[in-house]
């Protein structure tokens, strides 16, 4: 089938339909075949894909590299390690009155999915989810985000190039576009975004009662305990929260800490952003750009808040706004009521962790909390007693890096994870499977009609689980 984009989208859905139909996606010869095509995609236009990374959001080559291409190629490499193993069918235990019977867990592709993917990481949001959509057997829609027109056009360009045109469709477009695919029936839908716009993904997959991992932000807090290693810390939290200008879902969004350690970061803080970006960050090569003219007055519009201690600078020619950071802020503040999704960073103080627990608990569940403190009972405290997508402490953004933890979010960060095999998992239906024979009928006959006590008992000891004794610790 041909990707032609003036196709309608009923035309490219029932060519995918067909092509699943048939079985293609189900091998595994033709699940690698179509990761060695994204492979080589990804190897063969590095130079390009920097280059739309660079129109779009000004991302230096170091941090397109990590945060982009290299997560790609991890992604690709476990999947193609990994797949025979992933695919097998996982045997599960039995019960007495199926002793004899085969019982296991088959991953089936769902069939044809639908991929709407974000403009903040472009190249790496779009194409980790088609990875799981791929090892998992399944057709694939893949909409990239529109604002970031540079990649989203380089994707639409080597994607039929690459992969099996019959089984995977680019389209393009905008909110209305959008919305006339979603009035399509998919299989799966994947979609990372706002939650405001993630309401609206999941009403239109409600219609059809289609399952959906929803990819979303949020606040993510930042506690810095009295007793942190102040230099290292801040180190770390301008890394994760600068990168790509602040445009991470997972960046620390707003800093909680006493009084006195909010003086001593503060400076700590300065020096940081001056050994990495200079004497004016604007001219550094290393600080990304405001994705689009609508982005930057909306974060223009938060410096309003607080008081701007470091920072504040921008150029609307250049999208540019300076890495800036904010005290004095109020719960109340502009700045505290949308995910900041730009280079400033807030300060509140706490009086204790007590008091930082219950300011994070009183809020919506985030994508990441973050905790830096060198008192690992601390640490646990948040761990156990907050909830949020990811946790990490002492360090921003690293937990993502790891294919063997899953990447998610909870309550209004959204639904579902993936990365690695859980990729795999959440484009594959587990399918629960029991296969009988048509024989021993005489240890069926105990549960059939004229029912009668004694049968009863039989067929609870053959299917009930047992509880196993315990003993308390002393």
């Amino acid at each position: 089938m041909s990707m032609n984009r003036m196709a309608s989208y009923g035309e490219i859905m029932n060519g995918l339909r067909q092509s699943f139909s048939s079985g293609i996606t189900r091998a595994v010869t033709f699940r690698l075949s179509q990761l060695e095509a994204l492979a080589k995609l990804v190897e063969e236009n590095e130079a390009a894909i920097f280059e739309s990374l660079k129109k779009d959001l000004n991302k230096p080559k170091f941090e397109a590299e990590i945060s982009e291409l290299s997560l790609i190629r991890s992604e690709i490499n476990l999947a193609r390690n990994s797949l025979n193993s992933w695919m097998k069918d996982e045997h599960v235990s039995k019960n007495l009155a199926t002793y004899f019977d085969s019982a296991f867990i088959r991953k089936d592709p769902f069939g044809v999915v639908l991929i709407i993917s974000p403009w903040n990481y472009p190249f790496q949001l779009c194409l980790i989810p088609l990875v799981g959509a791929i090892a998992a057997g399944n057709c694939a829609v893949i909409k990239p985000s529109e604002i970031s027109q540079n990649t989203e056009k380089l994707l639409a360009d080597l994607l039929p190039r690459y992969l099996d045109k019959n089984c995977f469709a680019v389209v393009c477009g905008e909110a209305k576009e959008t919305s006339l695919l979603l009035e399509n029936k998919f299989d799966y839908i994947f979609f990372t975004g706002n939650p405001k716009v993630g309401r609206i993904i999941m009403a239109a997959a409600a219609k059809h009662l289609t399952p959906l991992t929803l990819e979303l932000g949020g606040k993510n807090p930042c506690f810095v305990d009295d007793d942190c290693d102040i230099d290292n810390t801040a180190k770390r939290i301008v890394w994760s929260k600068f990168f790509n200008a602040g445009q991470t879902c997972l960046a620390p969004d707003y800093v909680l800490c006493s009084e006195g350690t909010r003086d001593k970061l503060l400076t700590a803080l300065q020096g940081t952003i001056q050994a990495f970006y200079g004497d004016d960050p604007k001219l550094s090569p290393d600080l990304g750009r405001i994705i689009s003219q609508r982005h930057f007055q909306r974060v223009c519009a938060l410096l309003t808040s607080g008081k701007i201690v470091t920072g504040g600078q921008t150029d609307e020619t250049e999208r540019y706004i300076a890495p800036t950071l904010l005290t004095d802020v109020k719960e109340s503040d502009p700045v505290m009521q949308e995910e900041i999704f730009g280079p400033l960073l807030p300060f509140l103080t706490v009086g204790d962790v007590e008091e930082a627990i219950r300011f994070i608990n009183q809020r919506e569940k985030p994508l990441a909390t973050y905790v830096f403190s060198r008192n690992s009972q601390v640490v646990n405290q948040f761990l156990e007693r907050t909830a949020s997508g990811g946790f990490c402490a002492n360090d921003g953004l690293m937990h993502t890096t790891l294919m063997s933890l899953p990447f998610g979010g909870v309550g209004e960060s959204g639904m579902g994870k993936y990365h690695g095999k859980f990729s795999f998992d959440t484009f594959s239906h587990h399918r629960a499977c029991l296969l009988r024979s048509s024989g021993r009928e005489k240890l069926n006959e105990i549960r059939y009609p004229p029912y009668n006590q004694s049968n009863l008992g039989l067929v609870l000891y053959a299917t009930e689980s047992k509880r196993k004794s315990w003993c308390s610790i002393q």
